[in-house]
């Protein structure tokens, strides 16, 4: 009887030991997007055993469209799109934070779902399955936040942003020189965007920038004619 109960026991703990390998926080099942953005899917693991392992992220199935690409980036670092795992070594207590399932959203507003498992390397019995559910819908148009005879400008989006913003322009006049520029609050500037006559939409890369309010000025040949806010969540 003594000696079951050991067998017992020893199991129990083992199975408990396993089934607290690691955890998911932060999971978000539903995600909205518009045509033609780039959307980002954070996916969080924290060891919770007492070694490092290996952990095996997999998009076990998705129904993405022709014109959509998705693809797995560690910060600024992607995989291709046809590369459906990502293996990341993780050590004990730490938690990943710069992963992500990177989605072009394409041409067409649809609706998609996209299955990922998360499993320490080897030990595919503790496995972890879960469905995020993308709507894309269509872009609706901006208000205009400045118009003159050299050019019509539409407000920022997303705003608050986290990696990606967009802006819609138009140049009327070729001889123009248009620019953005982004400033902290204090005034500096963080970064400079030209505003090419042959393109209607200027992205605005914030990844790198601490959360916090920032502003955006355009300038038409070096004077500033517009200023707004924008807002960096992380």
């Amino acid at each position: 009887m003594k000696v079951w109960c050991l067998i017992f026991c020893f199991a129990m703990v083992s199975l408990a030991a396993t089934a607290q390998q690691f955890e998911l926080p932060d999971i978000q099942d539903a995600y909205q997007t518009t045509v033609g953005e780039t959307l980002r899917i954070p996916i969080k693991i924290t060891n919770q055993s007492d070694k490092p392992l290996f952990y095996i992220i997999r998009r076990a199935q998705s129904d993405l469209g022709e014109s959509q690409k998705g693809y797995f980036c560690l910060d600024k670092n992607c995989l291709e799109t046809g590369i459906s795992e990502f293996s990341k070594r993780v050590e004990p207590g730490e938690t990943i934070q710069q992963l992500a399932f990177v989605l072009e959203s394409g041409l067409i507003a649809s609706q998609h779902s996209i299955k990922f498992q998360v499993f320490p390397k080897g030990n595919q019995a503790d496995m972890r399955e879960y469905t995020v559910h993308i709507n894309v819908h269509e872009r609706t148009e901006k208000p205009v936040l400045f118009h003159s005879k050299d050019i019509t400008i539409q407000d920022v989006y997303p705003n608050p942003v986290q990696d990606y913003a967009y802006i819609d322009y138009r140049i009327h006049n070729e001889n123009a020189k248009a620019k953005l520029t982004i400033h902290n609050i204090l005034g500096k500037p963080m970064d400079e965007f030209e505003l090419p006559t042959s393109e209607t939409r200027v992205k605005l890369q914030t990844e790198e920038y601490t959360a916090g309010i920032y502003f955006y000025t355009l300038y038409l040949d070096n004077n500033g004619v517009l200023t707004r806010k924008l807002i960096i969540r992380k």
